[in-house]
């Protein structure tokens, strides 16, 4: 393992703890329905939500509720619990994709949940030509597996055995896919490593930084106007996301010091 992957550590257990906080960002997601509802809207395109670790398409359905809201055309994986890596979910994930990019002969945006954010990157290495834009919440590409509170439930649903040092494997998930991408994360994640959880920012790489849980990214109030506000970019026209006014009071800046 690189000197660096060791100094990363997992959350801390305190951290871990308050976890429970996922409940109360439903509860406040459900309050904002109002205002969220302001947020801007885009051109209806397709979009495709991918689970976290153990999570199934339940987990996304208040997120899907809302971009369906919001006129996009809003769809869960459809391959129930996300076990990981295990034979055969690649190819049905590029199967889906393909699908959909077919019926609506448009690309497909991706925002994937924790794993399902590291899934949603490899497709858009596999299949750019079908890929508008990949949208990541809490997804740790960036570092080694273990900076996770939740790699020995990895190892035990997908099979899969996490190395001790860093493997060629995990270093290519940090190359990040050739279309726009956007990773929203949150300092105070108590699942994933907030450090690994971040793109290295480039003409079609950004980080977004929000307040919360990791169990509640997929209905924190400001992960959703963050990605009703990055899917609603002209197509071919992706810039950064843009912290003025209000925004800079709910989106800390992610440039600050570690």
């Amino acid at each position: 393992m690189s000197v660096a992957a060791q100094a990363i550590q997992p959350p801390s257990r305190a951290l871990l703890m308050l976890e429970g906080r996922a409940l109360w960002e439903l509860g406040a997601f459900a309050a904002s329905l109002p205002m969220l509802t302001l947020a801007p809207r885009g051109d209806g395109h397709p979009v495709l939500v991918l689970p976290g670790l153990i999570a199934s398409d339940v987990s996304t359905r208040p997120l899907r509720g809302f971009l369906n809201g919001q006129g996009y055309k809003a769809h869960g994986w459809g391959m129930g619990r996300n076990l990981g890596p295990r034979p055969g979910v690649q190819a049905m994930m590029q199967v889906r994709l393909r699908e959909l990019h077919q019926r609506y002969g448009q690309k497909i945006s991706l925002v994937g949940w924790s794993l399902g954010g590291i899934f949603a990157r490899e497709l858009a290495k596999e299949m750019p030509e079908a890929v508008r834009t990949v949208i990541t919440l809490g997804s740790p590409f960036a570092g080694h597996p273990k900076a996770t509170n939740a790699w020995r439930v990895f190892e035990m649903v997908s099979g899969e055995k996490v190395a001790d040092h860093e493997s060629a494997f995990v270093h290519a998930l940090r190359q990040p896919p050739p279309v726009p991408v956007t990773a929203i994360y949150s300092r105070s994640d108590g699942i994933c490593a907030w450090q690994n959880c971040r793109e290295q920012p480039g003409p079609q790489a950004e980080n977004i930084e929000v307040p919360g849980s990791h169990c509640g990214l997929g209905h924190n109030p400001a992960v959703i106007y963050a990605v009703a506000e990055r899917l609603a970019q002209p197509e071919g026209s992706w810039q950064p996301f843009q912290r003025t006014g209000w925004r800079a009071m709910v989106f800390p800046d992610p440039t600050r010091p570690d």
